[in-house]
């Protein structure tokens, strides 16, 4: 045991070494991958463990991100559009601001009026993972089983929802699916009790860091020489900073989209890495298990976890039930994650400059990110194992199993009805 002990100590130091290094050259190499959230769901292509002998899925507890969308707000490409054509109408834009200026004005042109909504990769990801859901666990929507569907109020979540089961329902109509979306759900879906919204607000005391942080990893000057013929214009009237880190969101969102424009060629791939950086420490920070406020953001979404159990051991008593899905957004998956305890999401650490070195948003939350739990069963047996997967690879859990990556459920429950009882102490 001691000699285990020793050889696990050594290996995961180890673990976060290899991480940390493969992190910056995984953005160099594909630079979608700096776009922190707004990551495009990445092509799955998987070899899933088989189930042990006489073990069959029956049923799947899901919680999934809304997929692809436009930019959060349409004043999120007008801001910057203003900046450039203000510029233009004086003849400071240099050639390569005029060209960047064009591009935005076709973005535009197919973003308007849509800030916030799905594009339709959005729709086609939810659709592809649901089919791949359904055949991939085909026992699990035999027959006229029942599937509960809940999302946010938000309209980008209920679509996104719509699609998914629209497929299931294509591929067994006899599925008998019941939808939810209304402030009823919101509680365990998307809430965020009082000290949470206290911790993540701007006048927390973890900002002053961030704001120091951000000002360091954030350089404008070079990418304002390359758009601008005149300098004395930019210091006087354009603040560098927010036009490069709306013009990062720009070209993070072209992933997104169907219109073959990048925004890449105007940038460094260190200033791309620092500035994912910046919202990788925030997101860490808000939603992720950094030790500054890890039990507040996970107290605030023990709702969700109870749902999750609760769901599940009804499924077991009720044979009826096929899945239990639920949609919602990034802000929700993360902490979810980390609540899980699943494999790479809940790492600790308070040095803001090795965040990136043991967690990474686009690792966990690519638009259309999903957490599901498959239940399997065997005929004669009351034994129920489960398996974690996040956004379709089959993750672990810090458990013991003899037939990992399959746990079995009564050690996964105790572990977290345990967990929600430390924290609430």
């Amino acid at each position: 045991m001691k000699l285990r002990l020793l050889m696990t100590c050594c290996f995961l130091p180890l673990v976060a070494v290899i991480y940390s290094q493969t992190i910056p050259q995984e953005i160099y190499d594909n630079l979608n991958k700096s776009a922190s959230v707004y990551y495009a769901y990445p092509q799955v292509d998987e070899q899933y463990t088989p189930a042990p002998a006489g073990y069959t899925p029956f049923y799947i507890s899901h919680y999934g991100r809304h997929g692809s969308r436009y930019l959060i707000a349409d004043t999120d490409y007008l801001s910057v559009m203003q900046v450039l054509e203000k510029a233009a109408a004086i003849g400071f834009l240099s050639e390569k601001g005029q060209d960047v200026y064009r591009r935005l004005q076709l973005v535009w042109k197919d973003a308007q009026g849509l800030g916030g909504q799905l594009t339709p990769l959005g729709y086609k990801q939810h659709r592809e993972i649901a089919g791949r859901m359904f055949h991939n666990f085909p026992e699990v929507f035999e027959g006229n089983k029942n599937i509960s569907a809940r999302s946010t109020v938000v309209i980008r979540c209920a679509l996104s929802m719509t699609a998914f089961c629209e497929t299931l329902k294509g591929l067994n109509p006899k599925l008998q699916i019941t939808y939810g979306s209304g402030d009823r759900y919101m509680n365990y879906l998307n809430y965020w009790n009082e000290d949470a919204r206290n911790f993540t607000s701007d006048e927390s005391s973890w900002r002053e860091s961030y704001r120091k942080f951000r000002k360091e990893h954030i350089c404008p000057e070079r990418l304002m020489k390359l758009l601008f013929t005149n300098q004395a214009y930019v210091e006087q009237h354009i603040n560098a900073e927010e036009l490069m880190i709306g013009l990062y969101w720009i070209a993070s969102d072209m992933q997104n989209v169907d219109l073959g424009i990048s925004f890449y060629d105007i940038f460094e791939g260190k200033e791309l890495f620092d500035i994912w950086q910046v919202f990788n420490y925030s997101h860490y920070v808000c939603n992720g298990t950094c030790p500054w406020g890890k039990e507040i953001v996970q107290r605030t979404f023990i709702p969700l976890l109870e749902n999750i159990l609760e769901s599940a051991e009804d499924a077991i008593k009720d044979r009826s039930a096929a899945a239990t899905l639920r949609f919602g957004h990034d802000g929700n998956v993360m902490p979810l994650t980390g609540l899980l305890h699943l494999e790479g999401c809940y790492a600790e650490e308070t040095n803001p400059e090795d965040f990136y070195r043991v967690w990474s948003d686009f690792k966990i939350v690519p638009m259309a990110a999903n957490v599901q739990l498959i239940f399997f069963s065997k005929k004669g047996s009351d034994d129920i194992l489960v398996k974690f997967m996040l956004n379709e690879k089959e993750v672990k859990v810090p458990l013991e199993s003899d037939v990992v990556p399959y746990y079995h459920w009564a050690d996964v429950e105790k572990f977290y009805r345990n967990y929600i009882a430390r924290l609430l102490l």
